[in-house]
């Protein structure tokens, strides 16, 4: 050791040194997946990096997801590019791994969700019209735009209610912006409507998830408008300083079916 450097400064300069090479790592990586947007947003879909991290590569975390989440939205995207991979693979291998690698009890875990329900305005309509083969292609088309998406940004597809779909999102944030992506990419002549609720749900075995949250975010998705989303307010609370997000003026809407009511405003692109 050079005399006069004490222990701790080579120490400091050596993980200066680290740091300065991870961010170069970081920066290249990013550089090469932005060069590829097919391939960049395989990635961001699966898990493997997240958007974060691609605007700030080597000060943001890489990816969140876990081996198993990684592995769980490869077979939920390969089911949706192609049906037949059900077959192949087995339902009960599909079960089994969407279960997770934890162990959840019979009457389910408690977590805070962001809840969508969304729904294909007049679809009855186009199904009475243009038939049921063309309203089933119609349908699975739209089914493979939204996988990516929702996955995207950490979200599951928990349910295909007909032509709707339950979801779920890691935050308020995801849930608002991934909607208003599925809205940009609703199937035309069609229009989709979106609800969102932010609460404590169960999460069961089979990811189902379960409770008033819920059943108030299919209560909103009802209230909402072709083309538009809707949420409540917990949701506006938590996501209103997204940058370029406008967030409509609150107003008080009757549940459906109950004696309660919520306030509510519509999501837009600023």
């Amino acid at each position: 050791m050079p005399e006069g450097i004490g222990r701790d400064e080579v120490r400091n300069t050596g993980a200066s040194a680290v740091r300065r090479l991870r961010r170069s790592a970081a920066s290249m990586l990013a550089d090469s997946l932005r060069r590829d947007p097919e391939r960049m947003a395989r990635a961001v879909e699966l898990g493997l990096v997240r958007r974060e991290w691609l605007e700030r590569p080597g000060e943001e975390r890489i990816s969140e997801a876990t081996p198993i989440e990684v592995l769980e939205r490869f077979l939920e995207r390969s089911v949706e590019q192609r049906p037949s991979t059900l077959a192949q693979l087995g339902l009960s291998t599909i079960q089994i791994l969407s279960a997770g690698a934890e162990e959840r009890s019979g009457d389910g875990v408690p977590d805070t969700l962001a809840i969508a329900f969304t729904d294909l305005e007049q679809f009855s309509a186009f199904t009475a019209r243009e038939g049921d083969e063309v309203s089933s292609q119609f349908l699975a088309a739209h089914r493979r735009a939204v996988g990516p998406i929702v996955r995207a940004r950490g979200g599951r597809i928990v349910k295909h209610l007909g032509d709707g779909l339950l979801l779920t999102f890691p935050s308020a944030e995801a849930g608002v912006l991934a909607t208003l992506e599925l809205i940009d990419a609703e199937p035309a002549p069609l229009r989709l409507r979106v609800g969102i609720h932010l609460g404590e749900v169960l999460v069961q075995a089979d990811r189902d998830v379960v409770g008033h949250v819920v059943n108030v975010a299919a209560r909103v998705a009802e209230a909402a408008r072709g083309s538009e989303v809707l949420t409540t307010e917990a949701v506006c609370d938590a996501a209103r300083e997204l940058p370029g997000v406008r967030f409509g003026k609150l107003r008080r809407h009757s549940l459906r079916g109950t004696n309660e009511t919520v306030r509510v405003c519509a999501v837009a692109r600023a």
